[in-house]
C-alpha cells in the first residue's frame, strides 16, 4: 500500500519537473550582453561551501588547491625606449616583469595590479597547469593600482568574491602569488588591521584610494596582482605592496578589499574607464589634537575641511566643520574607510552621510558627482571638441618618441579660445599649471574648475620644441 502511495506522488513531481524545463527551455530570454563579474562568478557554481571555522590543525590543503589553480603568473613585456636621467639620455633595452593575477570568471578576466601590466607592450599569462595566453588590457585605474585583462580562453576556474566588509582583524587569511618569478606559492597569516593608508599612491587630482588590509602573510615580489583569500577559499584581496625597507617581505602587507576591486573590475568592464562618485569635500581625520582645535565633542571620523562649491555635499546641506562618522550605515573612522565607502558607488548615486554637528547627530542624503562636476556617466574617449579646437590623446609611439608622460594634441584649430590666445595646431599639452594632463578626460575635468582664472598650459610641439601659452580662461 506504501508503494502504491509514493510512486504516483513520484511521477506528479517528475512531471512537474520537466514541466519546468522545457517552460524554460521555450521561454526564457537569451542573456544581455554585458553581465557582471558578479553575475558571470553566480552562473557557475563552481565553489564548494567550506566551513567558516579555523581547519583542524591549521589544514589549508583544500582551500590553497582551489586558490593556486585561479592565481596566474604574469609576465609584462616592454619594448626598447628612450630615458632620461639628469643630464643624460640613453637608450634602454627591451624588458620584462612580472607579477600576478587572479582568475575572476569562467570566460578569461583577470585582476592584477596596475603597476603589473602598465605601459606593457606584450603581456603573457600562464596557468598553473602551463598553458600560455597573451592576454589583452581591458581598462586600467592608477588610483585604486587596479587592472582587468582579458585572455581567450573558456571553464577557467575562478576565485569567487566574498565580502570585505566583513574581514576581521585577527581571522586567518591566505595569500596566493607568485614571488621571485615562483610559481603557485601560497602563505597565511591573519588579518592586522584593515582601512590602512601607507602613502603609496599618487594621481595629480588627490583621487587615490588607499583603504588596504594589512596581513602579517609574507608577501614578495612578484605577489603584487595575487590573492587574499579567507578560509572558505573567496577572494576578500588583491595583494598590492609590502612595507618594508629592503624591498622584500619585513612583516607586513597590504591588499585592496575586494568591495572596492568589484566595483572597478565591473566600471571598467562596462565602461572601459572608472565612474567616480565623489562628495565633493576636503577631509582631515579627527584626532585628539583635532578635536581640541575645534572644540569637538568627538575624538574619531572625518572632518570636513572645506565643501566644494555645487558638489553633492554642498547640496545635502554638508557644511564646513561636520564630523562624518558612517555612510550608508557603515561606521567611518578615518579619511581611508570615508574615501573607499564612496568609492564603490557611481555618480548619481545616493548615499545617506551620518555626522555630528553642534555635538548632534544627523542624517542626510546626498547625491554622488562625477569628476567633472555632473551626475552622468563618464565615457572612455581620446578624443574631443572643446571651444572649437579638436584634441586627441598621444600615442604610446610618439610619447616615447617625445620622452613625454602623456599628454593630448591640439589635432584641429578652429574659432575660439584656443585661437584667440595664439595657440598653434599640433601643439601637446602635457601640464595645465601643476596639473599633468595625460588625456583627454584630465583636460576637460582640469579646464573645468579654471574658469575665469589665468592659466598656464606647458607642453611640447611634434619636433621636440617645448613652449608654454598663458591664458586668460
Amino acid at each position: 500500500m506504501r508503494k502504491n502511495i509514493l510512486l504516483p506522488l513520484a511521477i506528479a513531481v517528475l512531471g512537474g519537473f520537466i514541466a519546468l524545463g522545457g517552460y524554460k527551455w521555450l521561454v526564457e530570454e537569451p542573456a544581455p550582453a554585458y553581465r557582471s563579474i558578479q553575475e558571470r562568478q553566480q552562473q557557475i557554481q563552481q565553489v564548494a561551501n567550506i566551513a567558516a571555522t579555523v581547519p583542524v590543525n591549521l589544514d589549508f590543503t583544500e582551500v590553497a588547491q582551489r586558490a593556486i589553480n585561479s592565481v596566474v603568473y604574469i609576465q609584462s613585456h616592454y619594448d626598447s625606449r628612450l630615458v632620461t636621467q639628469g643630464m643624460y639620455r640613453f637608450q634602454q633595452g627591451p624588458a620584462v616583469a612580472s607579477g600576478s593575477g587572479v582568475i575572476i570568471s569562467d570566460d578569461g578576466y583577470i585582476v592584477t595590479n596596475n603597476h603589473v601590466v602598465e605601459e606593457a607592450a606584450e603581456i603573457e599569462v600562464t596557468m598553473e597547469d602551463n598553458r600560455s595566453f597573451e592576454a589583452k588590457v581591458i581598462g586600467t585605474d592608477p588610483t585604486t593600482d587596479l587592472a582587468l585583462i582579458k585572455i581567450e580562453a573558456t571553464d577557467l576556474p575562478f576565485l569567487p568574491y566574498g565580502d570585505s566588509d566583513e574581514v576581521k582583524v585577527g581571522q586567518w587569511v591566505l595569500a596566493v602569488g607568485n614571488p621571485f618569478n615562483l610559481t603557485s606559492t601560497v602563505t597565511a597569516g591573519i588579518v592586522s588591521a584593515k582601512a590602512r593608508n601607507i602613502g603609496i599612491l599618487r594621481d595629480e587630482n588627490n583621487l587615490q584610494i588607499e583603504s588596504f588590509i594589512q596581513t602579517d602573510a609574507a608577501v614578495n615580489p612578484g605577489n603584487s596582482g595575487g590573492a587574499l583569500i579567507n578560509i572558505q577559499g573567496e577572494l576578500v584581496g588583491i595583494n598590492s605592496a609590502i612595507a618594508s625597507s629592503t624591498g622584500s617581505y619585513t612583516g607586513y602587507s597590504f591588499a585592496i578589499p575586494v568591495n572596492l576591486v568589484k566595483k572597478v573590475m565591473d566600471d571598467l568592464l562596462e565602461f572601459g574607464v572608472v565612474q567616480r562618485g565623489l562628495l565633493g569635500i576636503q577631509i582631515r581625520d579627527v584626532n585628539a589634537q583635532l578635536a581640541e582645535e575645534e572644540d569637538l565633542d568627538i575624538y574619531e571620523g572625518v572632518y570636513v575641511a572645506a565643501v566644494n562649491e555645487g558638489s553633492g555635499a554642498e547640496e545635502a546641506g554638508i557644511k564646513q566643520g561636520d564630523v562624518i562618522t558612517a555612510v550608508n550605515g557603515k561606521p567611518v573612522r578615518n579619511t581611508s574607510q570615508l574615501q573607499e565607502l564612496v568609492a564603490i558607488h557611481r555618480p548619481g548615486d545616493k548615499v545617506t552621510v551620518t555626522l555630528i554637528r553642534d555635538g548632534k547627530e544627523k542624517i542626510l542624503t546626498a547625491t554622488l558627482h562625477n569628476m567633472e562636476g555632473n551626475t552622468g556617466i563618464v565615457k572612455r574617449t581620446s578624443s574631443a571638441t572643446i571651444d572649437g579646437a579638436v584634441f586627441e590623446e598621444v600615442s604610446q609611439q610618439e610619447r616615447e618618441r617625445l620622452n613625454i608622460d602623456g599628454g593630448v594634441k591640439l589635432v584641429e584649430l578652429g574659432e575660439g579660445k584656443w585661437a584667440e590666445a595664439g595657440f598653434e595646431k599640433n601643439f601637446i599639452i602635457t601640464h595645465i599649471d601643476k596639473f599633468r594632463i595625460n588625456s583627454v578626460s584630465d583636460l576637460k575635468r582640469v579646464l573645468a574648475h579654471k574658469k575665469g582664472d589665468r592659466v598656464v598650459f606647458l607642453g611640447v610641439f611634434p619636433d621636440g620644441t617645448k613652449s608654454y601659452y598663458s591664458v586668460d580662461w
